[in-house]
């Protein structure tokens, strides 16, 4: 029996489960998924999580079951490229035939002292509970400073000046624009929002060390209580210390096929892969899709596909609390009511209509 194995429950990693079960799974492979979590995580709305405007239950679908999917819940500490095993923590090791590589990303804090220690994160679905735990314990008139005026930056920053009007928001970004690769009509339309909600944007910021309560803008001073990350991402750990190809970014270098160009039976989805787009859901779902076509044609002999089209994507899209949003569809910007519709339509057909 062959295992493939699959680190981590994301996007990539559900969409491979979907593809392959439970009717695409060759008798002579079974499935092992190893995660932290017994669940798989929507991590597109860990913000509302932080801001305490989305319950946890809301945000975590369930994995699949079947005959041959064994489910591993544990902390990896490294994977074992010679012997072809996945070793845990305090857990025996995993042995793989095929592994995928979905472990996500963490926050990247560009060598800011302080910055780890001193500030709160909605990369995981833990960190933002405790990021929840911070926000929602502060007293009227407290001061959080969001730094990073991308997606989800802005989107934390909205859902919580609609969840805690009593608070100070501000919102630190490098750019003389929050959102500055979008077009003028988007970026427009959400700065007049936090402008009309009480939203500080801080625009040119440079982040130059954080202590307890202080974030230091161009080292000025700014009193926080709280202090969110949200300024770049990097690999995760795991994939970081790995002794294969990488970008400049730390993602792993793919053939066309998505695996290592030393090893084909290792693919990397998602986050940690050098792909031409910036990472999201989206792209990890198209790649996802792709690495199962591989796959059932390694399993049947057969010659792999030479290349793939690339992957196309539909755009993007934010919220603005419960009721405005904004984005890109089809390369169109959209605003308002019909943007917030459609990203929460999404999130229904994800959450209901898996498969």
């Amino acid at each position: 029996m062959k295992n493939l194995v699959i680190l981590g429950g994301g996007y990539g990693g559900m969409r491979i489960l979907e593809r392959l079960l439970p009717g695409h799974l060759p008798d002579e492979v079974s499935i092992t998924l190893i995660d932290r979590n017994p669940y798989h995580s929507l991590k597109t709305e860990f913000y509302g999580l932080a801001a305490g405007t989305i319950p946890d239950q809301h945000i975590r679908v369930g994995f699949p079951d079947h005959p041959r999917l064994e489910k591993v819940y544990g902390e990896i500490d490294s994977i074992d490229l010679e012997h072809k095993q996945v070793l845990l923590l305090n857990q025996k090791p995993v042995p793989y035939d095929d592994l995928v590589i979905g472990l996500g990303c963490e926050d990247k804090y560009h060598s800011v002292p302080g910055a780890d220690e001193f500030t709160y994160s909605i990369q995981t679905i833990d960190k933002s509970r405790r990021t929840y735990q911070a926000l929602n314990n502060l007293g009227s008139g407290g001061t959080v400073s969001i730094v990073g005026g991308g997606l989800s930056g802005i989107e934390l920053a909205s859902e919580l000046c609609e969840s805690r009007p009593d608070l100070k928001v501000k919102l630190f970004d490098r750019g003389p624009h929050i959102l500055s690769t979008f077009p003028v009509r988007l970026y427009t339309y959400v700065e007049s929002w936090f402008t009309k909600h009480g939203v500080e944007i801080v625009h040119h910021a440079n982040i130059t060390k954080v202590e307890e309560n202080i974030l230091y803008n161009n080292d000025q001073p700014t009193q926080s209580d709280v202090v969110v990350w949200t300024a770049g991402i990097r690999p995760n750990r795991i994939v970081r210390e790995m002794d294969i190809e990488k970008d400049k970014q730390g993602r792993a270098i793919l053939t066309p096929q998505h695996f290592l160009p030393s090893d084909d039976s290792v693919f990397v989805v998602g986050d940690c892969a050098s792909l031409p787009h910036a990472p999201s859901a989206q792209l990890a779902e198209g790649q996802a899709e792709q690495i199962v076509q591989v796959l059932q044609k390694k399993w049947a002999n057969q010659p792999l596909p030479e290349s793939f089209p690339l992957i196309k994507l539909k755009g993007t899209l934010g919220s603005l609390g419960k009721k405005q949003g904004f984005g890109l569809v089809a390369e169109r910007p959209i605003t308002g009511r019909v943007a917030r519709l459609l990203k929460s339509g999404i999130l229904w057909m994800y959450k209901n209509h898996r498969g």
